[in-house]
């Protein structure tokens, strides 16, 4: 296992189920930066999400070229990185992971079913993302397959357990 001090994670899941709240905290508790990844999506998939337009492929496709140079930039400064980003299909972790190697990604897949997601995004403020979108990324969504090693957290927990819970997995 990889030092926590030098590793690079990718807090990821579909929208409302946690990742900035998990990702920084995650990032404060092991000492590494914290990159939001909604901070690097061009203005015009803003105003699409903001819209309740649900983004392409195409539309991912530079924003997560600009997330998997950001991890490549930690990875060779020699330092830690927990970025948040949906992740939501097995070609866009590729993506990521390409700005990684030849270092391991370790992709944190934060779990929930739709019905307590929803809650959570409808109770959300001052986020872009349409609480309409959810039902998108859920259809999107190609969950993490037993050769990809995510750590998969049930959402149902608290964000102190669930933190709490990384930090002893990445210490070990």
């Amino acid at each position: 296992m990889q030092n926590a001090h030098t590793a690079l994670y990718v807090v990821m899941g579909v929208s409302g189920c946690g990742k900035t709240r998990i990702g920084a905290n995650f990032a404060k508790a092991i000492g590494v930066t914290f990159v939001e990844g909604d901070d690097y999506h061009p203005p015009e998939n803003v105003r699409k999400m903001s819209s309740g337009i649900p983004l392409t492929d195409e539309d991912r496709a530079g924003w997560l070229l600009t997330l998997a140079s950001r991890i490549r930039e930690a990875k060779d400064a020699g330092t830690g990185l927990v970025l948040t980003c949906s992740a939501l299909k097995r070609s866009y972790r590729e993506t990521l992971r390409d700005g990684a190697r030849p270092q391991p990604l370790q992709f944190i897949y934060l779990r929930g079913t739709r019905e307590l997601i929803g809650e959570r995004l409808r109770a959300r403020k001052g986020h872009f993302m349409d609480p309409a979108l959810l039902e998108s990324q859920f259809e999107a969504l190609e969950e993490p397959a037993p050769d990809e090693g995510a750590w998969v957290c049930d959402v149902g927990g608290s964000a102190e357990e669930m933190v709490a819970a990384l930090v002893a997995r990445a210490s070990a």
